[in-house]
């Protein structure tokens, strides 16, 4: 007996993240908030293959063809939470981002209180492919601590510790210098947990003053100011993405959010 074909198309929410509309668990809200339809009617669940063929609205708007994948660097600065929608009414990332971006999604989170590097993209593949565990990038922060560590409070951290119950795996950490009471730490991790280098560090007395993420994988903050855009040019993203079908685009220029209409430059 003959198996029954595989539905054409592709999974409805891999699809809206493809668009740049929203990762896929977002989109999966979305659908089921009624806020999807397919050549005109609601749908209901995200169990649903789409087509070219197909007619998508969220929100009663056309969902546009996916653009072609790009990413780009962005120094968050403090302040700003790492969402779409704010239920406290708190700026974000993306109110602030300079003029002429597309829609975008980020690459993980930071923290209100965190700043430094932010991968953000318009392809809902290039997002779940950055985060997930497997790929297992090494994400690098500059942090600075009350305190005056040792050795014995950084090797257990090293090792890997449990806090309430939560394993988090071991960290790459050096301590840089020490200045009065403060202390300025470089700290490397692969899982990416919520708030994980501040509930980690604090696990043995060592109070977090500030975060920097200065690296995410290959891609570097460098020079990149507080509110400053910078695009990756596509023969990067084909380097280090395995992206065949990347673009091949120039340098985007960038501003700092909030900026002048003068600010802008091109980087180099």
């Amino acid at each position: 007996m003959d198996k029954p074909s595989p539905p054409s198309g592709d999974r409805i929410a891999k699809v809206l993240a493809r668009a740049g509309i929203a990762s896929r668990r977002d989109a999966e809200r979305m659908i089921e908030a009624g806020r999807v339809k397919v050549n005109g009617r609601h749908i209901s669940s995200p169990a649903l293959n789409v087509t070219e063929a197909d007619v998508i609205t969220v929100d009663d708007k056309p969902v546009e063809p996916p653009a072609p994948p790009r990413l780009w660097l962005y120094h968050k600065p403090v302040g700003l939470v790492t969402t779409a929608r704010d239920e406290k009414g708190r700026p974000t990332v993306f109110d602030n981002l300079p003029e002429g971006m597309p829609r975008v999604m980020s690459v993980g989170r930071l923290d209100l209180n965190s700043e430094g590097l932010l991968l953000l993209t318009n392809d809902g593949g290039i997002k779940r492919q950055l985060e997930l565990p497997s790929t297992g990038w090494l994400r690098k922060y500059r942090v600075r601590v009350n305190g005056t560590p040792n050795e014995p409070d950084l090797a257990p951290l090293r090792r890997g510790v449990t806090i309430d119950g939560e394993r988090f795996q071991g960290m790459e950490i050096t301590l840089d210098r020490q200045k009065g009471a403060n202390a300025w730490l470089t700290v490397g991790l692969r899982e990416g947990k919520n708030r994980e280098v501040r509930r980690v560090l604090d696990s043995v007395g060592l109070k977090v003053g500030r975060l920097i993420r200065i690296s995410y994988g290959p891609f570097r903050l460098n020079d990149l100011k507080p509110g400053e855009v910078e695009e990756i040019k596509g023969r990067v993203m084909r380097d280090q993405l395995g992206m065949e079908g990347a673009p091949r685009l120039k340098p985007a220029r960038t501003r700092q959010a909030g900026s002048d209409k003068g600010a802008q430059r091109t980087r180099k």
